[in-house]
């Protein structure tokens, strides 16, 4: 069938421009503003592209798959909001720009017919030209709207470290038919189900030619290159603080036909900055054997250390990289540094598995945070790796606890480079997202590592919803945040800290006025066991109960997985938040006249082993909680109630569908319904199928498709590529309740992964979603 398209008023919305991203300068003085389009046409979608190493890459660039286009980038200065906009070649997609430290330009990709061109900005003048004659390739350097590490500049800012395309077309194989082979002996593999995998030998060869890159020193005033070393799988290059080495990462084969490309075999080198192998850190087979949630054996998350001149840091498991092992400490970090010629020296066992690591100033100084798998408990240390990894625990809080989150350190980078966490003397500084009973408030604190004394310093106005981006220039007095309330869209504002003069910075206008008037309500209520629930309630602009009486509900939800209750009935989430309609949100609903509980929580709580096994009961009973509590408010008609989600939210309406009778109809998008297609555990499920076979089976809405009785609608994307929702769990399912006389309805959008990013491919949704709950909850089903 062709596309549907809703009514006007709809089509609007979704054509609307959306709030540019805001990349601040290394110095504070400037942003960059970068414009995208929401919804590009199915036809970019619908681009040739080759499934490869767990990636979709497009041939024709030698690049990933483009699925979002950035269309421009301005310079906003800070100082009396002027902006200026890069001139770009007509249709430009770009990428997020990569500052130079000390803040005077930056750099971006610029896709062209059939390559990825580079671009230098000069941040003064607000001008952009192309560096002649480059190309890059951001296979393997991350993602393509990021120019990530694809680009990086050099510490001193002089020149840029790129993985440049090689010389001539792409020689890619002649795809022949062949026979897929594999074969296995003794391995126990219990990873994900991966999608766009290598399958065959001409696979192979054509990810290792669209991967293949040359690094390159580049000078970005006349774009001459220098080669550093011989083409090959690059990963990523980065140089030492001091400028003198540069890290080294890359693939190498065997690649492997069960995982995706970052677990190829791989090494790290340490080379000099002419390109000279000085040092081999690490080489590592294909890690097709990690534990389930584990962690590969060997250096992992190898790095410099920000404070020193050329000091390598990085972790390693001790317990094999499996959870399950029992084991005094489960990580232990290493340092080296130049010349590279003694033993790696230990400098820190970690007792439950490293997280990661941020740069203090101070020579060797980290914050450190780790995580206790069993209770789900995040500790930050300040490490101290001159004194063997000494420590001091400076935040430790359940990982579930949004209430004493403590937030996260802002960074910055120096003028000589280094990437640090922002500091005054011992002081540094949080910014968090500050929920409360209330709902979020938004904050920043300065924290004196010294003491732990905390000031805060910036709290968003109960009446808004304000978050802070940094500091203006050098200074602390003054705040860069975006503002927003439920009248008035985000804008950037420049805040002063003691309460006075604010700048308003950007004046980026409401997308759609007409929902100005909508009403929202953040609702909380008992489970009926003293878990409590919340949900933020959408209605209509001028509803009022007595008059209009009850209104068909949109129940809309993705439960979350908690360790007690106490933190599963936390509330987050503001009710001062702008509502910027996009497409994959249930809040359209308001527009046709149904209420909308959206983010309705429905947390499964219990023992992390174990929790699995009363999901259909806890999400059953959260369920009902929800209708009853706005059917006593005299909100819903309790007969004219429809349950959604997406992804694990969608897995979860079939699952109510199928156990319960509170529904008359329901809405599931990209889901997974066959746990046994999952049988290596999901989302947090820590056993296997054969471990825990009963409630794989219990939870597997497939298994009750017979029990289905409410009307359906499964949409899923064609080329869904999320781990485990291939297109067939929503093929079978249909199948299953056509096959016992049930009623559904399967939309399967061309091209779209696992969110729908297609112009055509959102209307569409739009309008059957709209016709489906229509046609059972509508005026004329009222019962």
């Amino acid at each position: 069938m062709p596309y549907l398209t809703p009514d006007s008023d709809i089509v609007s919305i979704i054509d609307a421009a959306p709030t540019p991203a805001t990349v601040l300068s290394p110095d504070r003085t400037r942003a960059a503003l970068v414009r995208y389009e929401s919804h590009p046409p199915v036809a970019q979608l619908a681009r040739r592209y080759l499934s490869l190493g767990g990636m979709r890459l497009d041939p024709v660039i030698a690049g990933r798959q483009r699925i979002r286009r950035l269309t421009g980038i301005s310079l906003l200065s800070l100082a009396d909001g002027s902006e200026r906009q890069l001139e770009l070649p007509p249709d430009a997609s770009v990428s997020v720009p990569a500052w130079a430290p000390d803040g005077r330009r930056f750099a971006f990709t610029c896709d062209e017919l059939d390559g990825i061109g580079v671009w230098v900005a000069d941040a003064e003048s607000g001008t952009a030209r192309q560096l002649p004659g480059l190309r890059v390739r951001d296979v393997l350097g991350g993602d393509p709207t990021s120019a990530g590490s694809t680009i990086r500049w050099s510490r001193d800012s002089r020149s840029l470290l790129v993985l440049g395309a090689p010389a001539g077309p792409v020689a890619l194989p002649v795809a022949l038919a062949e026979p897929q082979v594999e074969e296995t002996a003794g391995k126990h593999s219990q990873m994900a189900t991966f999608q766009d995998l290598l399958r065959t030998v001409a696979d192979e060869d054509a990810f290792e030619a669209l991967a293949t890159t040359v690094p390159l020193r580049v000078d970005p005033e006349s774009g001459v290159a220098v080669t550093l070393g011989p083409a090959g799988l690059y990963r990523f290059l980065g140089e030492s603080p001091d400028g003198q080495h540069v890290l080294v990462g890359k693939l190498q084969r065997p690649f492997s036909f069960r995982v995706p490309w970052v677990y190829f075999a791989r090494r790290v080198e340490v080379w000099s900055a002419a390109g000279v192998p000085e040092y081999l850190v690490t080489e590592l087979p294909v890690s097709d054997e990690v534990p389930r949630q584990g962690v590969p054996t060997g250096p992992r998350m190898v790095s410099w250390l920000e404070s020193r001149p050329a000091t390598l840091v990085w972790t390693e498991a001790l317990d094999g990289g499996d959870p399950h092992a029992p084991a005094e400490h489960r990580d232990q970090m290493f340092r080296l540094a130049a010349p590279f010629t003694g033993a790696p020296e230990p400098v820190a066992r970690l007792e439950h598995r490293c997280l990661g690591w941020l740069d203090l100033r101070e020579p060797d100084l980290l914050l450190v945070a780790e995580h206790d798998r069993d209770r789900r408990w995040l500790t930050t240390w300040l490490r101290d790796l001159s004194d063997s990894g000494a420590g001091r625990v400076l935040f430790d809080h359940s990982a579930d606890d949004s209430y004493h989150d403590p937030g996260s350190p802002l960074m910055t980078t120096h003028q000589d480079g280094s990437r640090t966490v922002l500091q005054d003397g011992s002081q540094i500084y949080l910014r968090g997202d500050g929920a409360t009973p209330d709902g979020d408030r938004p904050f920043l604190d300065r924290f004196d590592l010294a003491d732990s004394a905390t000031t805060r310093l910036f709290h968003s106005t109960a009446d808004a919803y304000e978050h802070v981006l940094g500091f203006v220039a050098d200074g602390r007095t003054e705040v860069v945040i975006s503002h927003e309330t439920p009248a008035a869209p985000p804008n950037l504002f420049a805040a002063a800290l003691d309460g006075g003069r604010r700048r308003q910075l950007t004046s980026w206008p409401d997308p759609h006025p007409q929902l100005t008037r909508m009403q929202r309500q953040l609702l909380t209520y008992d489970r009926g066991d003293g878990v409590q629930l919340t949900g933020m309630l959408y209605l209509p602009p001028g509803y009022d109960p007595a008059r209009d009486g009850r209104l068909p509900l949109v129940i809309w939800a993705y439960p979350l997985d908690y360790g007690d209750a106490g933190t599963a009935g936390q509330v987050r989430g503001s009710t001062q938040r702008f509502t910027r309609l996009n497409a994959p949100e249930p809040v359209w609903f308001v527009l046709r006249g149904y209420a909308v509980l959206a983010n309705a929580t429905m947390p499964v709580i219990g023992d992390p082993e174990t929790m699995n096994d009363s999901y259909v009961e806890q999400i059953s009973a959260a369920a009902s909680a929800h209708i009853t509590a706005l059917t006593e408010l005299g909100i819903a008609d309790p007969d004219r109630v429809a349950v959604g989600g997406h992804s694990y939210g969608a897995f979860m309406t079939a699952n109510l569908l199928a156990h319960t009778d509170l529904f008359a109809a329901g809405i599931a998008r990209s889901g997974a319904y066959n746990r046994s297609l999952t049988p290596f555990g999901f989302q947090t499920e820590r056993r296997s199928f054969w471990e825990a076979t009963g409630v794989y089976d219990r939870v597997s809405p497939f298994r009750y498709a017979n029990q289905i009785a409410a009307p359906l609608l499964l949409i899923h994307g064609a080329a869904d590529a999320n781990s485990g929702t291939f297109p067939l769990q929503s093929e079978r399912l249909f199948q299953a309740v056509q096959g016992n006389g049930g009623t559904a309805r399967l939309v399967v959008l061309p091209h779209e992964s696992h969110g729908y990013a297609g112009r055509e491919s959102v209307l569409h949704v739009l309008a059957e979603q709209f016709a489906w709950l229509d046609r059972w909850l509508g005026t004329g089903a009222a019962s």
